[in-house]
């Protein structure tokens, strides 16, 4: 394999996976104002998954288009720094904190805006400031490895915390959460303990004695006993899972019990949802899109408010998670192909964070 290498999936099966050579980063042809980023690390999380089920749908794919274009490349939250450059705007050395690709580099157009840079490439025009986004990002190895893992994930807890928890949901006795193990919905069950509501994990049975250990949940059922599932209601349903079979499950339980049905993840799925969907009791599920909630509130609240409550608000979800968060570190492609295929086949284990260095001899 080259210096260069890309990690691409079957658009149509996220379990087919390839590692294709690329273009040396050292001979990568730019335009002017193109940069070579070379990728440091990336987290990877149930979280990429989701990315890859809705590629087509919201625009992920466009991150980083690959060829043929019924192969794709997952985007990762990580850091990347600048090593060649054709823009004034983008000096070499610049480290960055955002989306990357599982690759060893990516060309970017790099804009310098008020809060950072944006990717300025054709391929991205259109697609959300929070995935297009990259900070300035100095090196903080206290730090790094939490911002890379749970930053995007906690984000989304929070701006979930913060629709669920306001007025016209005041009376909600129980949130009910699906993939009771993801890290997105663990920050969730953490936020929503702290204004004392009771919060209802659903997992599989191997993740129980783990999750029950941990203190973020007042109840976990097991996928195999929904059947009995008995809460207080009126009830919320948070998915994460984007298993039909568990949204029916707990629509036709709860039936007008249920105030809100919110999809958010696909953390089970690994091929794109059937646009069908069949009528269910209750009230009809919604789609929760994190950078929508995001522009309402640094509107009403301002970025600088908005930037500071949910800093606050991670710091302790990152000291309280201390005590069970492991963090694993994967170096070179080979690696990578291991865990993904941990990750996108369920087999993953909760309390592990996974950080991917391109390079092998990283350190």
């Amino acid at each position: 394999m080259s210096k260069g290498w890309d990690f691409l999936v079957a658009r149509d099966n996220l379990e087919r996976s390839f590692l294709e050579s690329s273009t040396d980063p050292a001979e990568q042809p730019l335009a002017p104002g193109e940069a070579v980023l070379t990728v440091e690390r990336f987290a990877l999380t149930a979280n990429n998954i989701t990315y890859g089920v809705m590629g087509e749908a919201l625009g992920y794919w466009r991150c980083f288009p690959a060829t043929p274009d019924w192969r794709g490349r997952i985007p990762a939250w990580g850091y990347a720094r600048v090593s060649r450059s054709a823009s004034p705007e983008a000096p070499v050395g610049l480290r960055l904190f955002g989306l990357v690709p599982m690759s060893t580099h990516f060309v970017a157009r790099l804009q310098r805006t008020g809060s950072g840079y944006l990717d300025a490439a054709t391929h991205r025009a259109g697609l959300s400031p929070f995935y297009n986004r990259y900070t300035h990002a100095k090196v903080d190895e206290s730090f790094d490895n939490h911002r890379a893992l749970l930053r995007p994930l906690f984000t989304t807890s929070f701006l979930l915390d913060d629709m669920l928890y306001e007025a016209e949901h005041a009376g909600t006795r129980t949130v009910i959460l699906s993939s009771a193990s993801s890290k997105t919905a663990m920050g969730l069950a953490w936020l929503l303990s702290r204004h004392g509501m009771k919060v209802v994990g659903l997992t599989s049975r191997k993740n129980l004695a783990l999750l029950g250990g941990l203190g973020l949940y007042q109840q976990l059922v097991p996928y195999d006993a929904m059947a009995g599932l008995w809460v207080e209601t009126p009830a919320v349903f948070v998915d994460f899972a984007g298993e039909p079979a568990v949204v029916r499950g707990i629509h036709r339980q709860l039936k007008d019990g249920l105030r809100q049905s919110t999809l958010v993840g696909g953390t089970h799925q690994r091929t794109p949802p059937s646009p069908k969907r069949e009528p269910l009791p209750g009230p009809a599920p919604t789609f929760f899109f994190a950078p929508d909630r995001l522009r309402k509130r640094v509107s009403d609240w301002g970025l600088e408010t908005f930037e500071a409550r949910l800093g606050e608000a991670m710091k302790a979800f990152v000291a309280a998670s201390a005590s069970w968060l492991r963090i694993e570190h994967h170096r070179g492609p080979e690696a990578l192909t291991a865990v993904y295929r941990d990750v996108v086949t369920g087999q993953a284990r909760p309390e592990a964070g996974h950080l991917v260095w391109p390079d092998p001899t990283s350190r």
